[in-house]
Formats: C-alpha cells, structure tokens, sequence
C-alpha cells in the first residue's frame, strides 16, 4: 500500500480534493491518502501557528514518519499540487540508504506575499519539503 499524506489546510480545501484524486485516477496500485488536519491531532501536536506558517501543516508535515509508525516509505505533499502521472512510479524511487528523500532545488521567492495573502517566508531550501 503506498501512503501518502497531503497538507489540509480549511482555506485550501478545494486543492486538497483535487490533488487526492489526481492521485487516485493515475494510480496503478492501492494508495491509502491522509489529509493532515492539526485540529484532529490536538492529543499530540499543540503547538500554536506561529506568523511565519502560512498554513496549518507548516510543521505537521514533519510528523508523517510518527503518523506512519516509523514503518516503511510514505510521502508528504503540499496539497497544491497535481499529480499527472501514477504515483507508483515516485514511490520507485525510494532507496533505504536515506532516511528522507526530495528535490533540492534551487528556489528564490521573488513576491512578499503568497497566495491568500500570506507572508512570503525566504529561507534557505525553500519548497524542499513540499514533497518528500
């Protein structure tokens, strides 16, 4: 079962849903999807959104190895995304030698403010995380 956990965040619903069945038309294997809502881990994650979280899992996206039982591959995804392609062929990828695989790409935000309005936090690796 591939698993993947994507980024919920209540003003950006409507990408949640997309992205979850971009993931499930293209997919050729069973997917198990988790939208990640800090509401629902409030018996474990209570730290409050500070003003550089432009959205609620900011940080909840680190807890996926915890949410996975520290078993096996899963994968984290900014729900602002589309999946074109069977999801399968990403999880092909996967080598054990690393603890945390994503793209190291070079990113420089060039706007102060992104979208809704939230604050354009600069940071060195930025988007690295947006899938891993």
């Amino acid at each position: 079962m591939i698993r993947v956990f994507i980024g919920y965040d209540d003003n950006e619903s409507v990408a949640y849903h997309v992205l979850a069945h971009s993931i499930l038309r293209h997919a050729s294997q069973p997917v198990s999807i988790t939208p990640l809502v800090k509401r629902h881990m409030s018996s474990f994650y209570q730290r409050e959104r500070s003003s550089i979280e432009s959205t609620d899992f900011s940080f909840t996206r680190f807890l996926v190895p915890y949410l996975s039982g520290y078993q096996g591959w899963s994968m984290f995804m900014d729900c602002d995304m589309l999946m074109t392609a069977d999801i399968a062929e990403m999880f092909a990828l996967c080598d054990d030698k690393h603890d945390v695989m994503c793209v190291k790409h070079d990113y420089v935000a060039r706007d102060d403010v992104k979208f809704l309005g939230a604050v354009q936090t600069k940071y060195e690796k930025k988007n690295w995380s947006s899938v891993m």
